[in-house]
């Protein structure tokens, strides 16, 4: 896929927010205040056979946190964001994409890859093939901050465990058997992290203990159309734009036991001359790792009335 276009147009590119940015209250403000985001939470409601929309803005947390729910209810807050920024600026022009793990979903989507409905319904799919390898493997992750990415590796190594998601600088997270991982934990102190953090999440995410998922998420991917991206779609395994829609179903299989290559991609795109980058869901960890991997570009986000009203203002004066 092509970047070149002119010298002097500001490039954007659009982030799409990934599992673990959940919390209670998501995108209620966006349903109280604007029509487009209550049609969008009664829509995925319809499609979904269930209260989703109530579960983001009410919880319980139980609920909320679960794969399958989690992941469903991120894609949708995060399309909200999208929409209503486009609605709130529509000149906007943004030139890439890429999305955290099932952020890759909404940034597929974003581009014309796959229907919003169908994304809807692939991460909530996906989500539920994610917990039920969660179910039968005894998994764990932990966020390893302050070591390098090839000690890192050598920690991996030695526990027998996989690095899971390359971040940003400084910020790593490993994933495996839950007794490996707290084995890799006390090895990455002892190497020099200033943390090893074991996470709060329900299996080994991005490892090998995910395998079962793949086979089930490949016939559900199967019966979806899938079309050319309109821009690039920055794949999570390659940290490289995807290609033709029988490499994107192939990336996105592999994505599931792959590690989130994370902060490679977020260089590439600033490689290809990307000066802004406006992130879209709840949370803000992806504004986070960009301030960590390059201070230099602008950096906005969309995850709530203030956030929204912000990054209207800074687009529209082209700031």
């Amino acid at each position: 896929m092509c970047f070149i276009g002119a010298l002097l147009m500001q490039k954007t590119a659009l982030l799409f927010a990934g599992q673990g940015a959940q919390a209670i209250g998501m995108g209620r403000e966006f349903a109280d205040n604007f029509p487009t985001a209550k049609v969008l939470f009664d829509h995925a409601n319809t499609t979904l056979g269930y209260d989703l929309a109530s579960m983001c803005f009410n919880g319980p947390e139980s609920e909320l946190t679960k794969t399958e729910n989690a992941q469903p209810g991120i894609y949708l807050v995060s399309w909200v964001a999208f929409q209503l920024l486009k609605e709130r600026v529509p000149t906007l022009e943004f030139h890439a994409v890429a999305g955290l793990s099932l952020g890759e979903f909404t940034a597929l989507a974003s581009a014309g890859v796959m229907s919003f409905d169908n994304g809807l319904s692939m991460v909530r799919q996906r989500g539920r093939f994610m917990q039920e390898a969660c179910e039968v493997t005894k998994g764990g992750m932990a966020a390893i901050i302050g070591l390098e990415e090839a000690a890192t590796r050598e920690v991996c190594h030695q526990a027998d465990v996989e690095l899971a998601n390359i971040n940003c600088p400084g910020q790593l997270v490993i994933s495996g058997e839950s007794s490996k991982i707290t084995a890799a934990c006390e090895l990455a102190k002892a190497r020099g992290a200033k943390k090893a953090i074991p996470l709060s999440v329900a299996g080994a995410y991005h490892s090998r203990l995910m395998a079962s998922a793949q086979s089930k998420l490949r016939e559900a991917l199967a019966v979806i159309p899938l079309h050319s991206p309109a821009v690039p779609v920055i794949s999570n395994v390659t940290a490289q734009p995807h290609g033709d829609t029988s490499g994107i179903l192939t990336r996105l299989i592999e994505q599931v036991t792959s590690p989130v290559r994370w902060e490679e991609s977020m260089r590439f795109l600033i490689s290809q001359g990307f000066t802004r980058f406006i992130e879209l869901g709840p949370g803000a960890a992806l504004s986070s790792f960009m301030k960590r991997i390059d201070k230099t570009v602008q950096i906005l986000n969309v995850a709530d009335l203030k956030s929204l009203d912000a990054t209207v203002q800074a687009v529209s004066a082209g700031n």
